[in-house]
Parts: C-alpha cells; structure tokens; sequence
C-alpha cells in the first residue's frame, strides 16, 4: 500500500512470517507486527529480496537494529486506575483522553499501559531483557500498593534485590 497523502512510507505486509515493513524513500524500513526478533529479521530478509528482485540495488551489508520491542501481557486482577494514578509515581490517567493508564520508568526507560482489565502493554524496550525487568519491576511496584499480580512474574537474573 502506498498513499503518501496519508502516510510518507510503502507499506508491505508478508504473511509468513506475519509482519509489516514500512519502507520509507530514505531506505531506512521499519518492521512492525512480528512476534519477535528472529521474525522481524526474517521479515525484513524477505523484504530486502523483494526489492532486490525489483531491480533497486541493496547493499550486500546492512544492519539491522532493535529500536523498540511492544510487549504484552495480562495479569489476573481488574485494576483501579485511578486509584493506581495516585498511589505510582510518574503514572498519568485521563480517561477522557485515553482508556489507559500510561507509567514510565526509568530503568529500563520504558512505558507501560495498564488497562482496567489487567492488559498491560510495555513499549521502548530494546532487548528482551529489558522487557523482563521492566516487567518484574512493575510487579514489584503494583504488589507494593496492594495489587496481587498473577501470573507471577519470576525475578529475572539480572535484576538486583
């Protein structure tokens, strides 16, 4: 797809692995929609042939970086956000704006969304590790204004007590 009065970028979806590149006139191409690294790597090979077979010539070595990993997840609890806004520091609630909690910490610097329903989404990290900390931390946190998280996330190895 491609509609540059909409977005600046061609967007090219592959259906194995499911993903979407974003390719932008630059030559820099974003994948989005992988289920993880391996994937978008794959995906982005893929694409890379593509456009090769296009006839547009490709650097033999180029890089592929992790700039932001999404990840989600779902604890056992409904959660009071508004009670959550006022008891965490750097929380911010405006339901007339969005149905999400938004919190940010510092190390790893990531955000989380926390909805009503115990979803959570956890964006900026770039690496996996990352995702797990900053998960284990968030567990620590909620669980110290009362908030019992299930599934219980297990400390990972890197994280200090």
């Amino acid at each position: 797809e491609y509609e540059p009065e909409q977005f600046p970028g061609l967007v090219y979806r592959i259906t194995e692995p499911r993903a979407a590149a974003l390719i932008f006139g630059s030559g820099k191409i974003v994948c989005t929609g992988a289920k993880n690294i391996e994937m978008a790597k794959l995906a982005i090979t893929k694409v890379v042939s593509k456009i090769r077979e296009a006839g547009i010539d490709v650097p033999r070595n180029y890089s592929v970086e992790v700039e932001n990993i999404v990840a989600s997840s779902k604890i056992d609890a409904k959660l009071n956000l508004e009670e959550i806004t006022f008891s965490l520091e750097n929380a911010e609630y405006e339901p007339e704006q969005f149905p999400g909690l938004v919190y940010r910490i510092s190390e790893p610097r990531v955000a989380f969304l926390l909805f009503s329903s115990g979803k959570i989404i956890c964006t900026g990290a770039r690496n996996v590790s990352d995702v797990e900390t900053a998960l284990y931390k968030l567990k620590e946190r909620l669980e110290g204004i009362g908030i019992k998280v299930k599934p219980v996330i297990n400390k990972p190895e890197n994280v200090k007590a």
